[in-house]
């Protein structure tokens, strides 16, 4: 008498079941569903790190001020005669942060920090100026500066030539192409500007008080 033949169904061809017979196709269906849900979850991610990057980015402008005590002893009468030069401006310490700032919502914030810069560097000490001459040159003039200043090529080469063997007045011609672009085009923006009317109206109105 002949023993019966028990068969065992293969899993691969079970209804509902979706087994392949090759471990290695398993292994790569697998690997595409996490990659699929992967791909699902990055829009999401992607979109709260640009909202971060962006809130990073924004600028203080209610203010434009760097402390409310600087605030408290501006008197309007200062911020009016910001308003007949760049010159006076620049020349109180409470303008430029406040002109910084302004400069800083229109991303070209590196032709003030150029500019102070250049103050700076005519102040100091012979024996270290081509420390700071290379410093500022790397900073703002070099082709690969990671705030590179708009001037032309001639006056780069020029300036590079220069601080060589530097002086106090070696970064004066890029100095005056920078402050005469601000004063041309940033400045009077800047006049028009929420930072500047906001504070002046400010100021104004603090003197009836």
């Amino acid at each position: 008498m002949r023993a019966a033949v028990i068969s065992t169904p293969r899993l691969d061809t079970m209804p509902g079941m979706f087994f392949s017979a090759n471990p290695k196709g398993m292994k790569e269906t697998t690997h595409s569903f996490l990659e699929n849900k992967t791909q699902k979850r990055r829009p999401r991610a992607f979109g709260m790190d640009m909202k971060a990057h962006l809130r990073s980015m924004m600028p203080h402008l209610e203010s434009g001020m760097k402390s409310s005590k600087c605030k408290a002893i501006l008197s309007a009468d200062e911020v009016i005669q910001w308003s007949q030069s760049l010159e006076k401006l620049l020349a109180n310490p409470t303008g430029q942060d406040v002109f910084g700032n302004f400069l800083k919502s229109e991303f070209s914030e590196e032709n003030i920090e150029f500019w102070l810069a250049c103050e700076d560097y005519k102040k100091t000490e012979s024996d270290l100026l081509y420390c700071k001459a290379q410093k500022i040159y790397k900073a703002f003039v070099h082709s690969d500066a990671a705030k590179q200043i708009n001037i032309d090529f001639h006056t780069r080469e020029s300036t590079a030539k220069k601080i060589k063997a530097p002086t106090p007045t070696s970064f004066d011609e890029a100095q005056k192409i920078i402050y005469t672009l601000m004063e041309k085009d940033s400045y009077p923006r800047f006049l028009k500007s929420a930072i500047y009317i906001n504070l002046l109206s400010d100021r104004q109105a603090n003197n009836f008080k």
